[in-house]
């Protein structure tokens, strides 16, 4: 009787591991605008669902470092889902406070920009399969708005403010 438990044990589990499984990446991650609480940066995460229905998420995490320091952290709980047969574009929004950009100011005044390295947590509730767990990373450089951007005189900045 044992064989047999283990047999559909395996079979479940070749069947599961041969399931198409959504697949993300992170397409962008800049700056988004300046308030009094500090920089608002967001990262882009595109989800490809290759299921004809939509798949609910749970949950995003992410830990924004730069100079091996964390400088943003958080989770969004139930963000939405994922459409069917689509790829999904989310935004994480990540708040950097003034006083920990202070703190970088040796990289920020060398070349204008932030060096980071962005970890992001995607929780995902497949049928079946259960939770399931995507862990996304990038590194790269955040470039700074200009005073221009800041003031709305062209830019990301102003572009934004045309938008809202």
């Amino acid at each position: 009787m044992s064989g047999l438990i283990d047999k559909a044990k395996n079979f479940v589990a070749e069947k599961i591991a041969e399931m198409p499984k959504p697949e993300a990446s992170i397409q962008d991650v800049d700056f988004k605008k300046l308030s009094r609480a500090g920089v608002m940066y967001q990262a882009k995460v595109g989800v490809m669902n290759p299921y004809s229905h939509s798949i609910p998420i749970c949950e995003i995490s992410y830990s924004l470092k730069s100079d091996s320091r964390e400088i943003a952290s958080g989770k969004i709980p139930d963000p939405g889902s994922i459409k069917g047969k689509e790829t999904t574009v989310l935004e994480v929004p990540m708040l950097v406070p003034h006083d920990i950009l202070m703190s970088l100011a040796k990289d920020i005044w060398r070349d204008w920009d932030i060096d980071y390295e962005l970890a992001i947590g995607l929780i995902i509730d497949l049928p079946v399969v259960g939770n399931l767990t995507f862990p996304l990373t990038t590194k790269g450089e955040m470039k700074l708005p200009t005073l221009g951007e800041l003031f709305g005189r062209g830019g990301a900045a102003a572009d934004d403010d045309k938008k809202e």
